[in-house]
């Protein structure tokens, strides 16, 4: 059973204040520098928007691969089989990012963009457990490599935004 619907996600309102704020975080993010308490979900959201937005979403997931595992090492965390980077959430918001880029006009000032992500259902922390089950997404496994949900085939995702709009 799904822990969330597409219909109850909790939006997170205004986060940043301007442009030079996302900027800076992401800055601060690849300097790793940017302190552990404020690597969080709206952080990791936006860090992929700027990755998807600049680098497509193939190289993007290539790049936070070893870049959220380098922070991770920088903050003591370490990348193992319980603590640190998760192949399987990773490269599941890079591809809702990528599918709300395709939606939003190209034109559309990046903190709208941003805060549109975050205010959206495709930026919901609990998005993933509409198509993976908690200990199929938890696990060891899904945390290495690419694991397939076991809800929902990630083709839905189409239809779940459909549904969530």
């Amino acid at each position: 059973m799904a822990m969330d619907s597409p219909h109850s996600w909790n939006k997170p309102g205004k986060v940043y204040d301007g442009p030079d704020a996302i900027l800076a975080r992401v800055a601060a993010f690849r300097a790793r520098t940017l302190p552990k308490p404020e690597w969080d979900h709206f952080a990791h959201l936006t860090i992929g928007h700027h990755y998807v937005a600049t680098y497509g979403a193939e190289e993007a997931l290539e790049r936070l691969r070893n870049d959220i595992s380098r922070y991770n090492e920088a903050c003591g965390v370490p990348n193992s089989d319980t603590r640190g980077y998760h192949e399987t959430i990773t490269a599941f918001y890079v591809r809702s990012i990528a599918r709300y880029l395709a939606q939003v006009p190209a034109s559309m000032p990046l903190l709208d963009q941003v805060h549109g992500l975050l205010n959206d259902a495709l930026g919901s922390k609990a998005i993933a457990f509409d198509f993976w089950s908690k200990e199929r997404l938890l696990s060891t496994e899904a945390r290495r490599a690419w694991l397939a949900p076991d809800l929902k085939p990630i083709d839905a995702l189409e239809a779940w935004v459909r549904e969530a709009a």
